[in-house]
């Protein structure tokens, strides 16, 4: 008889432990979305936003909401998200290349907890810079803030940045708690959590003669077709292989052996997309809160508003750097080599002191594709559904960045849960081969 899956992740107790775990972590994290800053008049707010949904279009307020899981427009205490660790996580990596004696920390012994350290302590910069535009932001809000503008400043800056900071720690926990990615779960949850209303709004539009059902079909049909075009993209691969000859270690003979190295068509997953979005939320959040008093602002934050042609030209190139970018730092060419070397491997018509520039060769030549196709499904969607004048709500959960994302950190958690299973002598989540593991935030 064969066994279920879902049933076999409940009884095998460590697997059990860390799946309930992860639940309730995200569980903290919905409630947390909902909880106000002190000094806010909710009402006041949904009137606001309401406002500005039936204005129509895609407003930066919505792109914002988007990654904070509906917390922005709810101005709860979880309303900036997870994404000022993540700017602060791109800004720690780009100083590491940048600062040859930060590098040298970092490959220390406990250099990796420090660099960590220095990342946690920037995060709590970001986080104060983004709380004070939306405090500023607040103001612009007809009887939005009951407190006087000092008190709400001190009170809502210390409010908003302990979020950032405990949705940090939180995402850590799930890490060695829990399982799957955390920081990637917590932007997952968000996204799917706002999934039932954009299914009523649209139901609504398409019952009040807004939107045409062939239109939603059509549409929902590409989806189909982007989400297998995701699988498939993150689950290619070129193989180089590697031939170990014969060698003796200690008393033992091990024989020759025939292996190769996979080098994935994008080896960064989703995380180009996270850290093009994190590049763009931080200008935009700013913008947005100190527009209403600095005119320059206003003009950038219309300049990079997400339907806008700016936005898209610059999310593209910016997934495009973030794919090189991250595969350099995680994948390097001459430790690939140097282990190769040090066990006797050797590839099959490259020289030996070749094989560094031959790694160089090959990963530069299935990166910019593999960056351009994943660059293309994240901004086709978000232009088709401009042309058929989808809702806010729905465009943002249709796109492709929400697909990317969604897939790309599903695909990974499956990995994860299906190695538990293996561990334990179980069949895994898939009857037919394996789910390959994706690499996360």
């Amino acid at each position: 008889m064969a066994s279920n899956p879902i049933a076999d992740i409940f009884r095998i107790k460590d697997l059990r432990d860390r799946v309930l775990f992860t639940l309730m972590i995200l569980l903290v994290f919905r409630l947390g979305a909902t909880i106000p800053i002190p000094g806010i008049n909710v009402n006041a707010l949904k009137l606001y936003f309401q406002a500005q949904q039936a204005g129509g279009g895609i407003s930066v307020t919505d792109y914002l909401d988007f990654f904070a899981g509906g917390a922005f427009s709810r101005f709860s205490v979880f309303m900036l998200g997870i994404m000022p660790y993540i700017s602060m996580s791109i800004i720690m990596q780009l100083l590491l290349l940048v600062f040859p004696a930060l590098k040298r920390i970092s490959e220390e012994d406990g250099g990796r907890k420090r660099i960590q350290r220095y990342t946690r302590y920037g995060t709590v910069g970001v986080a104060l810079i983004q709380s004070f535009a939306v405090t500023v932001y607040a103001d612009s809000i007809p009887d939005a803030v009951t407190l006087s503008r000092g008190v709400y400043t001190v009170v809502s800056m210390l409010t908003v940045t302990s979020g950032t900071v405990f949705l940090m720690w939180m995402g850590e926990q799930v890490n060695q708690r829990g399982i799957g990615n955390g920081i990637s779960l917590i932007i997952f949850s968000g996204i799917v959590a706002r999934m039932p209303n954009g299914i009523w709004v649209l139901f609504e539009q398409v019952r009040s003669g807004n939107l045409n059902p062939v239109f939603v079909i059509v549409v929902f049909g590409m989806f189909v077709a982007v989400v297998a075009l995701v699988i498939y993209e993150q689950r290619g691969q070129r193989k180089i292989p590697v031939n170990y000859a014969k060698r003796v270690v200690g008393r033992k003979m091990y024989g020759a052996q025939n292996t190769y190295v996979p080098f994935k068509i994008n080896p960064s997953g989703v995380i180009p997309v996270i850290f093009a979005s994190s590049v763009l939320t931080f200008p935009l959040q700013i913008a947005q809160g100190l527009g209403p008093d600095v005119r320059w602002l206003q003009g950038l934050a219309f300049f990079l508003r997400p339907s806008g042609p700016a936005y898209l030209i610059t999310y593209t190139l910016l997934i495009i750097f973030f794919a090189y970018f991250y595969t350099q730092v995680t994948l390097n060419p001459m430790e690939i080599a140097k282990n190769i070397r040090e066990n006797g491997g050797s590839i099959p018509g490259i020289r030996t002191e070749k094989m560094e520039e031959y790694f160089t060769r090959i990963l530069n030549r299935i990166i910019l594709p593999g960056a351009m196709f994943l660059a293309f499904i994240a901004v086709i969607p978000t232009l088709v559904q401009s042309l058929f004048n989808f809702p806010s709500q729905v465009a943002f959960l249709m796109g492709g960045t929400s697909l990317l994302i969604m897939v790309g950190v599903d695909l990974d958690l499956m990995s994860q849960i299906e190695g538990h299973l293996r561990m334990h002598h179980h069949d895994g989540l898939t009857k037919k081969g394996r789910i390959k593991s994706r690499r996360s935030l």
